[in-house]
């Protein structure tokens, strides 16, 4: 399973670059950390792992970061998307969309 994602800030119509980013994997004991990385200067981290375990997965964006940066008020310091893997063989493209005060992602391919 690889997973990898893309940031977009839809307010200036760019790809948000030098968002921190951190994928956890649920467990018995609660979330366990996997990988962390920032977005590059297209807004992706392109592989955050390559692992083969299905399971339930979160990342967590630091976007009150990414808008503290540019001076610009954010409603939402940080966005966590949950989300489960059934096929670990596959590859998973979690994008994020943001602005300042609304959020929105999908599956990707």
């Amino acid at each position: 399973m690889s997973v990898s994602t893309h940031v977009l800030d839809s307010t200036a119509g760019v790809p948000a670059q030098g968002v921190a980013v951190w994928l956890e994997r649920r467990t018995a004991d609660g979330w366990t950390s996997v990988a962390r990385a920032k977005t590059d200067d297209d807004g992706r981290v392109r592989q955050l792992v390559d692992t083969h375990e299905a399971g339930d997965y979160r990342l967590t964006f630091d976007v009150g970061g990414y808008f503290d940066a540019r001076g610009v008020p954010a409603f939402y310091p940080e966005v966590t998307v949950t989300f489960r893997i059934t096929d670990p063989a596959g590859h998973h493209h979690v994008p994020l969309l943001l602005s300042p005060f609304a959020y929105s992602t999908y599956r990707g391919s």
